[in-house]
C-alpha cells in the first residue's frame, strides 16, 4: 500500500512520502521542497515540479495537475515504487500452488541424509503430505474438514531426530523453523514465551502472516519440560508444566498475538495476530529415563525377559518401540499436551551398521566432510577400512550415537587439519589404524568412561 501524507497545504515545508510494504517495513521518502523552488513568481511564467523542485529545463517533461506538476523522473520514481508493491502482491496471491510432494518422495529426499529410522520417516513424510492437502482443501458445505495431526518424536540422542527436522525443511515449500523448548518458560518470568517460537516461523516466513498460518514447526527437546515432580510445590514449575499449559492452546489453534522482534526487550512493538489452526507441529525429545518407565509397565521377568502373560519377547535394546502415551504421561508430560499431539513416533538406537553407513554414505556424511575439507588444501584423503570399524568402536563404547562419530574423527584428525595447510609439498594423506590409535590415545577422549 502506499500512503501519501502531505504534511503543508501550500507546499512549503517538507513532504513525507510513507511506502509501507506487506512485510510491515516502512520504506520512508522525504523530499524537502524549498520555498524558493516552488513559489511561483506572479510575473515569471516559471513552471518548477511540486515534488522535486527541479525546472522546466532541468527535466525532459513536466506533466500539470490542478494545483501541481510532476517531472518525468519523479514518475519514474513513482513507478518503480508501484511496480514492487504489485510484484509483491503478485507473489502473495498467486493461483500456481507450489508442488505438492508424495509421501514416497519426501522419504527419499530423507533417505539421502539421514540413515535408517525408516518407522519415523514415513510418518514425517505422510505428516507432511497431509499438510499440504490440508492447505489445498477448499472447505464446500458437506465437505469433511481435515484437521491436522502433530507429532511427538522419541528417541535417544543421537539418532537424528534433529537432523530429520533439518533435512526436511530441504525439501518443504511451506515455512518451516525449528524451535528449543529448553529457553521456555511461564509469562512473567525470565526467559522466552511460547509466542517466542511463532516469532521465528515468521521471521522464516518474511513476515507474511498468511504464509506463516500454513507452516510446520519443529519444537526440539521437548523432553526439557516435564513436569519436575508430582508433588505439590510452594515453588511454580515455571520452566516445566506452565510452559506444557501455555503450549496448550497454542498447538489446538487459536489466535495468537505475536511479538515480530521478541518478548520483553521491545515492550513498545505491536503485536502480529497469527491463527495457528493450520500450523503443523513436531515435537522431539530423548525422554532420558523413560525406558525404565517402558519396563516398568511391562512388567518384564528376570530370566527369559518375557512379557507376563504372554510369549512375546521383549527388545531390551530398544524398548523405544513399546512406547506408549502413559509413558509419556508417567516421564511428566501432562495429559492434556499428549491428547495435543496425537501421533507418536520412535527413533530406533544405532548399531554398528547404521554408524558405519553414517561414516560413508549420506550426501553430507563425516568422511565426505574432512574429504572435502582437504581438497581446498590440495590435499587427497583416504581412510582405511579399519580405521572405520576403529571410529565405530569407540561410538558404540561412548554411547552419543553419532554425535559420538564426529568428537572420535576430530581427535583423530585434528593434528593433521592444524600441520596440512602449512605443508604445500603433501598431496595425498592416508589415514591408517596406527595413526588413528596414536592421535586417539593423545587426546581427551581416552579418558572418558560410560558407567
Amino acid at each position: 500500500m502506499l500512503n501519501i501524507s502531505v504534511h503543508s497545504i501550500n507546499l512549503i515545508k517538507p513532504i513525507t512520502i510513507y511506502y509501507t510494504n506487506n512485510v510491515g517495513i516502512y520504506h520512508i521518502i522525504y523530499l524537502n521542497l524549498l520555498k524558493k523552488n516552488i513559489t511561483m513568481n506572479k510575473n515569471s511564467k516559471e513552471i518548477r515540479c511540486s515534488f522535486c523542485g527541479a525546472g522546466k529545463q532541468d527535466s525532459l517533461m513536466l506533466i500539470a495537475g490542478l494545483d501541481a506538476h510532476i517531472c518525468d523522473k519523479c514518475v519514474n520514481q513513482a513507478n518503480e515504487i508501484l511496480a514492487e508493491e504489485l510484484k509483491v502482491r503478485k507473489v502473495k496471491t498467486s493461483p500456481s500452488a507450489p508442488a505438492v510432494l508424495k509421501p514416497y518422495e519426501i522419504k527419499s529426499h530423507l533417505d539421502q541424509y539421514v540413515i535408517g529410522q525408516d518407522d519415523a520417516k514415513k510418518i514425517l513424510s505422510v505428516a507432511v503430505y497431509n499438510h499440504y492437502k490440508r492447505l489445498n482443501q477448499r472447505i464446500d458445505k458437506d465437505e469433511v474438514e481435515i484437521e491436522k495431526s502433530n507429532i511427538i518424536m522419541v528417541g535417544e540422542t543421537g539418532t537424528g531426530k534433529t537432523l530429520l527436522a533439518k533435512t526436511l525443511a530441504k525439501v518443504l515449500n511451506v515455512p518451516f523453523c525449528i524451535c528449543d523448548a529448553t529457553v521456555l518458560t511461564e509469562a512473567g518470568y525470565v526467559g522466552e514465551d511460547v509466542e517466542s517460537i511463532l516469532t521465528r516461523l515468521l521471521q522464516s516466513a518474511d513476515y507474511d502472516v498468511a504464509t506463516a498460518e500454513k507452516g510446520i514447526v519443529y519444537i526440539d527437546e521437548v523432553d526439557k519440560i516435564a513436569r519436575k515432580s508430582d508433588n505439590a510445590s510452594i515453588t511454580r514449575d515455571v520452566s516445566g508444566e506452565g510452559v506444557q499449559q501455555a503450549l496448550l492452546k497454542i498447538l489446538e489453534g487459536t489466535m495468537v498475538n505475536v511479538p515480530p522482534q521478541g518478548g520483553r526487550k521491545h515492550p513498545d512493538q505491536k503485536m502480529i495476530t497469527v491463527n495457528t489452526s493450520n500450523i503443523l507441529f513436531i515435537c522431539g525429545g530423548a525422554f532420558d529415563g523413560i525406558e525404565k518407565k517402558i519396563a516398568n509397565r511391562l512388567r518384564t521377568q528376570t530370566v527369559g525377559y518375557k512379557l507376563k502373560g504372554n510369549d512375546t519377547e521383549v527388545d531390551l535394546k530398544n524398548l523405544y518401540k513399546y512406547i506408549t502415551p502413559q509413558d509419556l504421561k508417567s516421564f511428566g508430560l501432562i495429559p492434556e499436551l499428549i491428547g495435543r499431539l496425537p501421533v507418536l513416533t520412535y527413533l530406533n538406537p544405532l548399531d554398528r551398521e547404521a554408524l558405519h553407513n553414517i561414516l560413508t554414505e549420506p550426501k553430507n556424511s563425516l568422511l565426505k566432510q574432512y574429504k572435502k575439507l582437504f581438497e581446498y588444501e590440495g590435499v587427497k584423503l583416504d581412510f582405511d577400512d579399519d580405521v572405520l570399524e576403529f571410529i565405530v568402536d569407540k561410538a558404540m563404547e561412548f554411547k552419543l550415537g553419532a554425535r559420538g562419530l564426529r568428537s572420535i574423527c576430530e581427535a583423530i584428525m585434528i593434528d593433521a587439519m592444524f600441520e596440512f595447510p602449512s605443508k604445500k609439498d603433501v598431496k595425498k594423506l592416508n589415514i591408517t589404524l596406527d595413526y588413528a590409535r596414536e592421535k586417539f590415545d593423545k587426546s581427551d577422549l581416552k579418558k572418558l568412561k560410560v558407567a
